[in-house]
């Protein structure tokens, strides 16, 4: 038998005075009131009650697990009412993570206006450009830029990450504007740089083997910002996502370059673990995101403050 139910039961059997009506509120027969008590007994090896023929009485161990069986059933009755608020408002904590550049720029900003919609979400943001393991580390949601090779998630498409060669009208001014790969040689380039290694420029539809070098860099970072910063100086030219620079690119404080030659885009989407009871604070994030950034968003493209 269920002891949860036989216990709840039972709580009925000392609020009603007899197995009658305690047996017309589960809409079972007295009978069946009278083994799920015999099997509470038998568990504790104990009298639960004491019955006459007139009336029924607790013993003293039957007072003490009656209270016992009352907090015991209150716990689980505001447990369930707990779920079942979570099943229907979102609420409680989210953990995301996301690549240092897009997370920083843009998705932080859209969790800012998220949780301006839902009161009752927490976002922990966590920004690296690591690969992280979702469920060994805890983790809802991932923002990941690159071919997916983990099936077992849930994968939701974002808009590609394309990418952009840009350089401040200033320095173009001074330094001229490269017209093919091989003319970098003779210009300042911006290195990102993943530990200390920096990561040379992809690049496609090169006739010849001079421009599949990248020349030696004199300033190199592991953050994007840091980058841009330096092109918008003026000191060199710059690879970044074009999601990141297109408002300066809008604005004119950069300019594009060298387009035929650009990387092709790379995807990226918005993972999480499958769960086939997904809470409210996960489905409106999810769902928010993919408005926000999925295939046929608009990113506005405002200069920044």
């Amino acid at each position: 038998m269920d002891k949860l139910r036989s216990m709840e039961i039972f709580v009925a059997v000392v609020d009603a005075g007899n197995f009658t009506a305690a047996a017309a509120r589960f809409n079972i027969s007295p009978v069946m009131v009278g083994k799920h008590i015999a099997q509470l007994e038998a568990t504790l090896g104990a009298r639960l009650l004491t019955r006459t023929t007139r009336r029924q009485s607790l013993t003293e161990i039957g007072i003490q697990y009656a209270e016992q069986c009352r907090a015991i059933l209150a716990q689980i009755a505001a447990a369930e009412r707990g779920a079942e608020a979570m099943r229907s408002v979102p609420r409680g904590r989210l953990r995301i993570t996301a690549p240092t550049s897009f997370g920083s720029e843009w998705l932080a900003p859209a969790i800012a206006d998220y949780l301006q919609q839902h009161p009752e979400v927490s976002v922990d943001l966590n920004l690296n450009d690591r690969t992280v393991d979702l469920v060994e580390e805890g983790y809802d949601a991932a923002i990941r830029i690159a071919p997916l090779e983990d099936s077992s998630m849930i994968a939701r498409p974002l808009r590609h990450y394309g990418m952009t060669i840009c350089a401040s009208p200033d320095y173009l001014r001074r330094h001229g504007t490269p017209r093919t790969p091989a003319d970098l040689a003779q210009h300042e380039c911006l290195d990102f740089m993943v530990g200390t290694v920096g990561v040379h420029w992809r690049m496609q539809n090169l006739r010849d083997k001079r421009g599949k070098q990248q020349p030696e860099c004199r300033f190199r970072a592991n953050n994007g910002l840091a980058l841009r910063m330096a092109a918008l100086k003026g000191f060199g030219i710059v690879m970044q996502a074009e999601i990141l620079v297109a408002q300066e690119i809008a604005a004119g404080r950069l300019v594009p370059l060298l387009s035929e030659y650009l990387p092709a885009p790379r995807p990226m989407h918005l993972v999480y673990p499958r769960d086939r009871r997904a809470t409210p604070k996960l489905t409106t994030f999810v769902d928010f995101v993919v408005e926000r950034f999925g295939p046929a968003a608009h990113l506005p493209l405002a200069s920044s403050a």
